[in-house]
């Protein structure tokens, strides 16, 4: 399995249906840049839309692995071929990833046992080092399925981080003792987890078109933005919004329209070879 023998061969079944990068895109309900990406050996098709690409361009997925056609003779032989190495470029992933993963828990338990050293050390208890130990826990919890799944880990981690903010938060409050703690963490955690998933669904919808989604992100955190300031100021009882609050929100709706501009001019001004 070659990708430039693939994209190569993509381009050729693209140009036999008589379709322009831009039409087949539009079918794919992707951009032509993801397109130009595959027929250049940048990049393969993603595993969800492979058996679609293959219906519109008349192939198998085993031709499409393989970058030609293949005669019965030999198909059987390509089809072993390709789920070997298929096989062989998840094993080596998963690999890296397991390896990332041990290092990564291995610093967090380093982390936490010289912080309870130091606090029994200096105090005679634990204290404070109970504050890191839940916080650490946490951040593994969340953190961990990113680093073993890459991309595919980040649903999953932010499942783990919308369940657990509230029993981390509930345990920081017992730990340090301020009541407020948990009520105002609370209310901040469920808007920055909206804003957070509101961002998720935007990248996930628009996964080609990362100018787009971003500058989408920037002009919804403007809500979101005058949301918590006005959770604060009824929770504290004094206005926290300032001029560098209202310069922020401005800038950051500047930029979001600058991305969305540029991502119209790239969208329009894209060749449709």
């Amino acid at each position: 399995m070659n990708q430039i023998y693939t994209g190569k061969f993509i381009a050729s079944c693209r140009k036999e249906k008589g379709l322009t990068q831009a039409q087949l895109a539009e079918k794919l309900n992707i951009t032509d840049r993801a397109v130009s990406k595959w027929e250049t050996g940048k990049c393969m098709p993603d595993s969800s839309i492979m058996l679609e690409l293959c219906s519109i361009l008349g192939v198998t997925v085993n031709e499409l692995l393989s970058g030609e056609r293949i005669n019965m003779n030999n198909y059987e032989e390509k089809v072993s071929e390709n789920l070997i190495e298929l096989k062989k470029q998840n094993e080596n992933s998963f690999s890296i990833s397991k390896l990332l993963a041990i290092a990564f828990s291995a610093s967090i338990g380093i982390a936490v046992l010289v912080c309870a050293i130091s606090n029994f050390a200096i105090s005679g208890s634990f204290t404070w080092s109970l504050i890191v130990l839940a916080s650490c826990l946490f951040g593994w919890a969340v953190t961990i399925p990113m680093i073993l799944l890459g991309k595919k880990g980040i649903k999953t981690s932010l499942i783990m981080l919308t369940a657990l903010i509230l029993p981390y938060l509930f345990i920081l409050r017992v730990l340090i003792g301020v009541k407020e703690l948990f009520l105002i963490g609370a209310v901040m955690a469920a808007i920055s987890l909206a804003f957070i998933w509101v961002v998720y669904a935007v990248f996930t919808r628009f996964m080609d078109r990362k100018f787009l989604a971003t500058g989408i992100t920037f002009i919804v955190a403007l809500p979101f933005m005058l949301i918590i300031n006005a959770s604060l100021w009824l929770m504290i009882g004094e206005p926290v919004v300032d001029i560098w609050d209202i310069l922020a929100a401005f800038g950051a709706a500047a930029v979001g329209v600058a991305f969305i501009i540029y991502d119209r001019k790239k969208v329009t001004g894209d060749g449709s070879n």
